[in-house]
């Protein structure tokens, strides 16, 4: 059978609040998680003899099984109940790593449709999307993409309109620094406890407020995003390249918003569309290069991961 191939696109928060603590530990969340064109691709063919492989184009990348594109493979080969199947996989990785943009979510949720393909599964979007919440917060968004709200730990999903503006976004990273996501919720935990909601009643007056901002009806030029991100109060003080992206982006002239996406380091400005922020980043390439920062252009996407073409 001939490979399969799928575009595994990043995505960028923007609204991240912590709304407090879960019964089960987590945090209760209320996010509003957007895709964008910076994706990695993945490709799967099958194999005779039913065992499953990973290479990666980034060697600094694990390709063991404790890689979410292997444990995703693992899981949707044992609920599909065909211990025989197996598959030749491999990443070309674009979306840099511990970045706060859900690369290896993505990544995951790519093996989950992409194999789904390749053997003949037949699961729809959302029995994907129950899969992907056994294995990642994250997963279950990048399985459909686009603009959504999502709850819970982020895998309470609820589909937004189609931004009505071609909005885009200039992301920068220093690609010497991650952030551990477990640490920075850990650190939110410590350091802004006092300000956590209790109680589900609680909880879902927050999330309609969030349904009912002005803004998300749909994403427009004349009303942005105001870009929240509790996790950036947290991080930003600990981590000096993300104050420094932080400065460089709000310095920009035409910039939207700017904000730090996840749990960082990548930060973002949101300009009226794709040219614009491209501008902005060819007239900032000498600072950032200064500071030792990655920059990309990119546009926003209404759709998550997607076979290719």
């Amino acid at each position: 059978m001939t490979p399969v191939c799928v575009k595994a696109p990043a995505k960028i928060n923007l609204h991240l609040e912590v709304l407090g603590l879960r019964d089960d530990g987590f945090h209760e969340l209320a996010m509003v998680m957007q895709s964008i064109d910076l994706a990695d691709e993945f490709e799967c063919e099958n194999t005779a003899d039913g065992t499953l492989s990973l290479s990666c184009d980034q060697p600094g990348l694990s390709c063991g099984d404790d890689n979410l594109i292997m444990r995703a493979a693992r899981l949707l080969r044992d609920r599909s109940g065909f211990g025989e199947l197996g598959a030749r996989m491999h990443l070309r990785k674009r979306i840099p790593i511990g970045a706060g943009l859900a690369g290896g979510s993505s990544d995951g949720a790519a093996a989950l449709v992409g194999l789904n393909t390749l053997w003949g599964l037949g699961l729809g979007a959302s029995q994907l999307e129950t899969l992907a919440a056994d294995l990642g917060s994250d997963m279950p968004f990048c399985i459909s993409g686009g603009t959504q709200l999502c709850f819970g730990r982020g895998e309470r999903l609820e589909v937004l309109p189609e931004a009505t503006a071609p909005l885009g976004v200039l992301l920068v990273k220093d690609p010497s620094i991650s952030v551990s996501t477990p640490w920075a919720y850990g650190e939110c935990r410590r350091e802004r406890f006092h300000h956590y909601l209790e109680g589900e009643s609680v909880f879902e007056q927050r999330r309609e407020a969030l349904r009912s901002a002005a803004w998300l009806s749909p994403l427009r030029i004349e009303s942005p995003p105001p870009l929240r991100n509790d996790l950036q109060a947290v991080v930003a003080p600990q981590t000096p390249s993300v104050r420094t992206a932080l400065s460089l982006l709000e310095a920009l002239p035409g910039q939207l918003r700017v904000a730090m996406s996840g749990s960082g380091p990548s930060c973002f400005a949101l300009f009226p569309d794709f040219n614009t922020a491209e501008q902005a980043r060819l007239h900032a390439a000498a600072q950032f290069e200064a500071e030792g920062l990655q920059s990309w252009s990119c546009s926003l996407l209404p759709f998550g991961v997607k076979l290719a073409a």
